[in-house]
């Protein structure tokens, strides 16, 4: 890519009917990899050969991939919301004769699928009505439909409950003892252990090591240590907070549904954060924790809103996304893609785009300044890229995440909510 060399004699093996885990930090290289395996990038953008059951191939586009058996599956779901189950799964391979779709064979192809993968609803619900974990078992079931052979799952758990994680698993452990291989990137490294026959660990680009689970000492701290180069002598860094008195308080807040005005999604919520401190706050999917943010932050969800914030110990007035950061509020949200960043527009314009006044005098911005503040945020929090004038969209996910974070930190808040950072 511009600037970045994203994979260097990269080299990976899988057997058939193994689970085999790729790991390594934000930026490794990972999802660049699984790209190329899959013909998102095609044939002749990168040096090297892919063989698959003892052939060498050559993918030009996706579906040159799909039509050998590798589907992968990315970290964000490929799915049409206001489509049914039934045509998603078939979008793009409609059971069709003369132009005209067979409803009822795609219905029945629907259920057999869904049933494989432990799904009870109906193929006709529209994927705008299910959870985050059934969506994911969609995409799997779209994937068996496609004859899959080999398949790639990018953080395939990344936005799920441990619940739901764990059907994920044990149906990919399923998929094993039929025959079919799978690449699981991950960065929980207890999944790993939990499910992978064999782990390759990229950093930098570059292949470090792969282990056999079943027949070396493999171990979290052995995976850790490849994947950063050194030995870690703590997991966590040390924490020395001075705890002050609270600055942040919220009473009595309740948000209702922003589409269904009777539902009431956060109940009377009362909680105070001290200076210094972090506190979490945990819950199960659907328990509104995401809904008690957002509506915290300017009202960015919900309606019938009410309950007061008191900020250094006096009311505010946090009524819109505007009067919250006025008033000393950051929000870094779930959906980086969505609600976090300009992809199309370059790091340095993302990273200032919260505090504008932070780098311009009387309504006009200063470039310098702002490209100091942008060179600042990369070196600090480490954002793996060419420069601060290279593409969003082109950085790994991780990566833009970063920036999600240096926006929000130049914002210079009293407090910093991070939703599932």
């Amino acid at each position: 890519f511009p600037g970045v060399k994203a994979l260097t004699n990269v080299n990976l093996s899988v057997r058939p009917g193994e689970i085999h885990a790729v790991v390594g930090e934000n930026g490794a290289g990972k999802s660049t990899l699984m790209k190329v395996l899959s013909g998102v990038y095609p044939a002749g953008s990168y040096d090297g050969a892919i063989h698959f059951e003892g052939e060498e191939r050559s993918f030009r586009k996706i579906a040159d991939s799909e039509n050998t058996g590798i589907i992968i599956i990315h970290q964000e779901l490929a799915l049409v919301p206001l489509l049914s189950i039934a045509e998603n799964i078939f979008l793009g391979h409609e059971t069709a004769n003369k132009g005209v779709i067979n409803w009822f064979e795609a219905f029945k192809r629907t259920q057999e699928l869904l049933k494989k993968v432990g799904l009870s609803e109906h193929p006709n619900t529209l994927i705008t009505n299910i959870g985050t974990g059934k969506q994911q078992l969609v995409e799997i079931a779209k994937a068996l439909n496609k004859k899959v052979k080999l398949l790639i799952l990018d953080e395939p758990t990344s936005s799920l409950n441990e619940k739901d994680s764990n059907a994920l698993l044990e149906l990919l452990k399923g998929f094993k003892a039929q025959g079919i291989s799978s690449i699981l990137i991950t960065h929980k490294l207890n999944e790993v252990m939990k499910v992978a026959d064999r782990i390759t660990v990229l950093r930098d680009g570059k292949t470090i090591d792969t282990m056999d689970v079943h027949t070396g000492e493999v171990n979290e701290d052995r995976i850790i240590k490849a994947m950063v180069g050194r030995e870690l002598t703590d997991r966590f860094p040390p924490r020395h907070a001075k705890i002050g008195h609270p600055i942040f308080e919220v009473s009595n807040w309740s948000a209702y549904h922003p589409l269904h005005a009777d539902r009431q999604m956060i109940k009377n919520v009362s909680l105070n954060v001290r200076a210094g401190e972090v506190v979490g706050i945990a819950g199960l999917m659907g328990a509104g924790r995401t809904e008690l943010a957002m509506s915290l932050f300017g009202r960015a969800y919900g309606q019938k809103i009410s309950g007061e914030v008191k900020l250094h110990g006096k009311p505010v007035d946090v009524s819109t996304i505007p009067r919250a950061m006025d008033a000393g509020m950051a929000y870094v949200t779930e959906d980086r893609k969505t609600f976090g960043l300009v992809l199309i527009d370059h790091i340095k314009h993302n990273v200032t785009l919260a505090n504008l006044d932070g780098i311009s005098s009387r309504g006009v911005i200063n470039d310098l300044h702002e490209l100091s503040v942008a060179n600042k945020y990369r070196k600090d929090l480490a954002i793996r890229c060419s420069s601060v004038f290279q593409t969003t969209v082109n950085l790994s996910g991780g990566n833009q995440q970063k920036v999600v974070l240096s926006k929000w930190l130049f914002s210079g808040p009293d407090v910093l909510i991070l939703d599932e950072p």
